[in-house]
Order: structure tokens, then sequence, then C-alpha cells
């Protein structure tokens, strides 16, 4: 009971228990008040007012990665966002949209338990280009200011924010069969996997923005 109440500096030098505990706290789906909602916590990591603990700390990973992400593009012109290292690579722009297709998918499977890919084609004629990026996305994703790719981040983020206020960390570590280990086979994970995957996800594709940054001027 009192380590689901830890403060979020503590929560910090207790993150190993939390972690090999995981599956075993008998609160799990105990809500947190100990996080105080300011600017100065973007870099602290753990429980966040509103939330229950593990959704919570999964959240405050989330909005720091987006936040480096946003610093990354947000002066950058049409031109720099449409900017290509080679013909066959993505553009920052078109790499943004995609981080929204992404988030936007894993809200339906997670939210709604959709299987993968089974969404309406409404969902895909909207989602499917920006979330495959490759020869179409090139062609289409182009030509659109930060505002239109902010725009897309911030939307879809708001409806995981308010997703996660009615959610607990029971829903969090629910799990099914998901991710190819094998050929034929699919290796067991959890809702808590799944989204913490969307937020290394844009860390990869954060490091990638970098590089094309760097080569814009070349």
């Amino acid at each position: 009971m009192e380590f689901m109440k830890t403060s979020r500096r503590k929560f910090i030098g207790s993150s190993a228990l939390l972690t090999a505990g995981a599956l075993l706290l008998p609160n799990v789906g105990m809500a947190s008040n100990e996080y105080q909602s300011n600017p100065d916590d973007l870099y602290l990591i753990g429980p966040k007012e509103g939330f229950t603990t593990h959704i919570g700390t999964m959240l405050s990973m989330m909005t720091m990665m987006r936040a480096w992400v946003v610093r990354q593009v947000k002066n950058l012109t049409v031109e720099e966002l449409d900017f290509q290292i080679y013909d066959t690579s993505n553009s920052i722009g078109a790499m943004l949209f995609h981080l929204a297709a992404t988030e936007k998918y894993y809200q339906l499977n997670t939210f709604e338990n959709i299987p993968w890919g089974e969404w309406d084609q409404a969902i895909k004629d909207e989602w499917d280009v920006a979330s495959s990026l490759g020869e179409r996305a090139r062609d289409i994703i182009k030509g659109n200011d930060i505002s239109f790719y902010l725009e897309k981040l911030e939307s879809v983020r708001s409806y995981t924010i308010e997703k996660f206020k009615e959610l607990d960390d029971s829903w969090l570590m629910q799990s099914e069969p998901f991710f190819p280990i094998k050929r034929g086979t699919l290796g067991e994970t959890n809702n808590y996997a799944k989204w913490f995957h969307v937020c290394e996800h844009e860390s990869n594709h954060n490091g990638q923005i970098k590089f094309i940054k760097s080569r814009i001027s070349d």
C-alpha cells in the first residue's frame, strides 16, 4: 500500500522494485494523487495525478518523448519537412504523420479491442499511408506546414490521455498473443508493452529526425 503511494521523486529511486514486481503489486489499480503537474516535472518519470500508478508512469515517459520530438521540428519550414536524403527515404513530415498513425492504431487495438489491421476502411483510408510509409507516403505526404503534423499528433495524444484517465493498471497488465516471435508463433504481450512500444517507436524516429536535419544543409 505504501509503495503505491510513493511520491514521484521517491518513485524514481524505487524503479527497480517497481519493474521487478509490476505483476505482483496487490493494489495495481489504485490511483496515484502524488504527482503535481507543472513544466518542471517533464524530466521526472513516475506516477501522474489523475491516473493510476503505472498508467501515469507510462504517460510521463510518452510526454517527455513527445516534448523532445516537438522541440526538434517546431521551427521547420515546409521545404525542410519535405526534404529527403535520397529518393527512397522518408521525410520528417511523413515520419511525424507516421507517429500519429501508429498511436491511432494502438488506440484502436488496446482501447477498442479491435484485432490489428481489422479497423474500418474509413480509418484505413485516413491512416494507412502514414502508417506504412514507403513510396505512396512519399508521393502523398508533402506540402504541409508544421502545424498540420503537430495538430495530428496532438489530436491523437489528447484522446490517449482521455482514455488513460478512464482505465486502470489492471487493464495495462492485460495480455494476449500479439508480437511474432518466430514463423507462425505469436508471443504473449500486455497493454503495457504495447504502449511502451509507442514510446520507444517515437524515440527511434526522433533519432532519424535528428539525422535528417543534420543533412538538410549539405
